[in-house]
Formats: C-alpha cells, sequence, structure tokens
C-alpha cells in the first residue's frame, strides 16, 4: 500500500511540472471559472489551456460543471491551494537565503577590492 502511495504523489507531483498548469491551479483557488475566463486570465489558447485541464482533471485535481454551452472548472479540494501555499513559502525562502547569500559576496568582493 505504501508503494501505491509512493506512485500516487509522484503521479501528482508530475503534474505541477508546467507553469502554466501552476497558474491555472492559482487562479481556480478561491472559485470556480468558465474555460473563457480560464484562457483570457492565463493568456492561453483554448486547445492549450484543454490539454492542461485534461491533465489536471486526470489527476483528479479538478472537477467540471456545466451550465448551458458553459463549463466551469474549480479545484476537488482546498488542500490543492494550502500544498501550493506551501510549496510557495518554501520558494519563498529560498529566494530570500539565495539574495542574502548574493548580498554578502558583493560585499566581500567590495572589501577585497578596497584592501588592494
Amino acid at each position: 500500500m505504501i508503494d501505491k502511495l509512493y506512485e500516487m504523489h509522484a503521479r501528482m507531483c508530475r503534474v505541477f511540472t508546467s507553469a502554466k498548469r501552476l497558474e491555472v491551479l492559482n487562479l481556480l483557488r478561491n472559485r470556480e471559472l468558465s474555460v473563457g475566463e480560464l484562457m483570457e486570465r492565463a493568456g492561453i489558447s483554448q486547445a492549450n489551456l484543454s490539454q492542461h485541464l485534461g491533465v489536471l482533471r486526470n489527476e483528479g485535481i479538478v472537477q467540471t460543471r456545466r451550465k448551458g454551452v458553459k463549463i466551469y472548472y474549480s479545484l476537488t479540494s482546498p488542500k490543492i491551494s494550502e500544498a501550493f501555499d506551501k510549496m510557495r513559502e518554501v520558494l519563498l525562502e529560498k529566494l530570500n537565503r539565495t539574495a542574502k547569500l548574493s548580498v554578502k559576496a558583493r560585499a566581500v568582493k567590495t572589501l577585497t577590492r578596497r584592501a588592494r
């Protein structure tokens, strides 16, 4: 059973390897949106969006609702946004550490030049 869980986790993580899919997930974090709204907000073609939504739908990350001729997408669980936020926090911390190291490196370089 644990092997199955690792496999499911790996498949889900592969879904998040596209920056555009991450953008779509972020757009859906607070409410459902129609395909047209997603196209406009994400700035991608219907064909491209359809591919991304298909991947998300196949992994059970988004769900659909039809109203007339429009199809609306929403996240299947608020925990998806929570996981998204946790990963973003980790990435922001990494960027901050990198920026601090860069500032320190420049300071050392400046001091080295002055010492010459």
